[in-house]
C-alpha cells in the first residue's frame, strides 16, 4: 500500500507539471503540495488499515472541496 501512496505522489506531480506548462500556477501549487505529501506518507511504512483511512479522508476531504466549490464559487 506504500507504494501505492508514492504512485499517487507520482501522478500528482505529472498533473502538476501539466498545470505548471499551462501556466496555471495556483493548481500546480495544490498538486506539487499533494506530491510531497503522498511521497513522504508512501515513505512511512504505516499499516494498510491507516493508508485505507488517510485515503478514504483525502477523498472525502477533495470531493467535498469539489462540491463546495462547483456549488459556491462557480455560479
Amino acid at each position: 500500500m506504500d507504494r501505492m501512496f508514492r504512485v499517487l505522489g507520482f501522478w500528482t506531480f505529472v498533473i502538476a507539471l501539466m498545470f505548471l506548462a499551462g501556466h496555471m500556477y495556483i493548481p500546480a501549487a495544490l498538486f506539487a503540495v499533494q506530491t510531497i505529501l503522498f511521497v513522504v506518507l508512501g515513505y512511512l511504512k504505516l499499516t494498510e488499515r491507516t493508508y485505507m483511512y488517510l485515503f478514504g479522508g483525502y477523498m472525502f476531504v477533495s470531493f467535498v472541496g469539489m462540491v463546495w466549490y462547483s456549488t459556491f464559487m462557480m455560479h
